[in-house]
């Protein structure tokens, strides 16, 4: 179990600083020195958030870093690795993706081959609007250098990642939305036809997903970079195609961010409008279930819903126009039995009732800081402020009790994964900071 963090607002905050300052490289922040030492892309998004708190150079720092490894398509990859650290250091590495045998990858920059959740528009409006008085003027400025660059991401995903051809973006690997072996994605692996070697090594850290499992994740990358990460092979024939409630709904928030952001620095917020339209009338038309009162992850390879009510089932609550009757859905269902009604430690991020529910299993069950935090978000949006005040509430207890680990048994609060999880740290500043920082002009 981590430190027990005892005291006032101010001692947690100053822990959580301390590790955002032990976790920084001089460029960016790894999520945890010992386990993850290169740069996650939805990790340095929730990051940004803590840092804009703390430290606002390093804020826009961490995702300048993180956008140089984007490719000449907008492709954000979801890691962009650290050349000073040993190619075998951590598994998949370079060696495994190849970028640098891609034309429109960067050069000298090696990357993996797939996305993460499009936080990083919100991400960088949140730190706009951190800014006090004083860097209300830099903050614009770094808005507009940064804009393009987001533009570019959000154009790759509608251009080369809407493989349904209704709005929404599709994920072609498990790890691309984050909850990298969540039980929605147990069908789709299932599925999927692995060769007689196997592909996994014998040293992936424990606590994360191993043998079969990772051979599937590993076979998914052998054939996108066999087919050079090519939008026909994704749209024709890659096996894995599933449209995610969750990272849609970053989609959405982000493509909200990116009109405001157009606003600010005299942009035309018109066209990122009507994509957020059509990305809202899309989630609600292509993945809420009225049956069971839960937005699902559709498999567009099997052509139908999955049965996996998880924590994604909650993204939707970042759309600010859902409508009042599906948010009263998610809302008992989020307070059910079946989810924080049942856990000492909410929210966590399966089905406590179904099969697949395990209290230590990586996203099969463990309450984590950032998912607690989207959820904090969008309860907001809606001016769900009881919501609100219990996933803030819960998610202190968590750390005041157990530290800054990377996630939590839901059910006693023990701490598990990694020690000093940076987006841990992060978000509790950004947590914190959130009900007294200033708004920029």
């Amino acid at each position: 179990m981590g430190t027990r963090l005892d005291g006032d607002e101010t001692t947690l905050w100053k822990a959580a600083a301390r590790v955002l300052d032990a976790n920084w490289t001089g460029t960016g922040t790894v999520p945890s020195p010992a386990l993850y030492p290169h740069q996650w892309a939805w990790d340095s998004a929730f990051i940004s958030m803590g840092l804009a708190r703390h430290r606002r150079d390093r804020a826009e720092r961490e995702l300048l870093s993180l956008f140089r490894g984007q490719w000449a398509t907008g492709l954000l990859p979801h890691i962009v690795f650290n050349t000073r650290t040993p190619r075998h250091a951590y598994f998949p590495g370079p060696d495994l993706w190849r970028s640098d045998l891609q034309d429109a990858a960067p050069r000298g920059v090696p990357t993996s081959g797939l996305t993460h959740p499009p936080l990083h528009a919100l991400a960088a409006l949140r730190l706009h609007e951190s800014a006090g008085p004083a860097d209300a003027e830099r903050s614009r400025a770094f808005l507009a250098r940064l804009y393009p660059m987001l533009v570019a991401q959000h154009r790759h995903l509608a251009h080369c990642r809407d493989l349904g051809a209704e709005g929404l973006v599709a994920i072609c690997h498990p790890w691309e939305s984050g909850l990298d072996n969540s039980p929605a994605w147990d069908g789709p692996l299932g599925a999927l036809q692995l060769p007689p070697v196997a592909y996994a090594p014998d040293h992936v850290p424990r606590g994360l997903p191993t043998g079969e499992d990772y051979d599937r994740y590993v076979r998914l990358v052998t054939l996108l970079r066999g087919a050079g990460y090519c939008d026909e092979y994704l749209r024709d024939a890659h096996p894995f195609a599933v449209e995610d409630p969750l990272v849609n709904a970053t989609y959405l928030a982000s493509t909200h961010a990116l009109a405001e952001m157009a606003e600010i620095i005299g942009g035309d917020p018109v066209p990122h409008r009507e994509t957020a339209q059509r990305v809202h009338r899309a989630l609600l038309d292509r993945l809420w279930d009225g049956d069971t009162g839960c937005f699902r992850a559709r498999d567009l390879r099997g052509g139908r819903l999955l049965p996996a009510v998880t924590i994604a089932s909650f993204g939707p609550l970042l759309d600010p126009d859902l409508p009042a009757p599906v948010v009263r859905a998610l809302v008992d269902l989020l307070l059910s039995a079946r989810f924080a009604g049942a856990a000492g430690y909410p929210v966590p991020t399966c089905d406590i009732q179904a099969p697949s529910f395990d209290r230590g299993g990586y996203w099969r069950g463990p309450t984590w800081v950032n998912t607690n935090w989207l959820l904090w978000y969008g309860a907001l949006g809606h001016g769900l402020t009881v919501v609100a005040d219990l996933l803030y509430g819960a998610t202190m207890r968590l750390v005041r009790q157990s530290g800054f680990r990377e996630y939590f048994d839901p059910f006693d609060g023990t701490g598990r994964g990694s020690h000093d999880c940076s987006w841990s740290a992060a978000l509790i500043l950004d947590l914190l900071g959130a009900r007294r920082a200033p708004r920029a002009a």
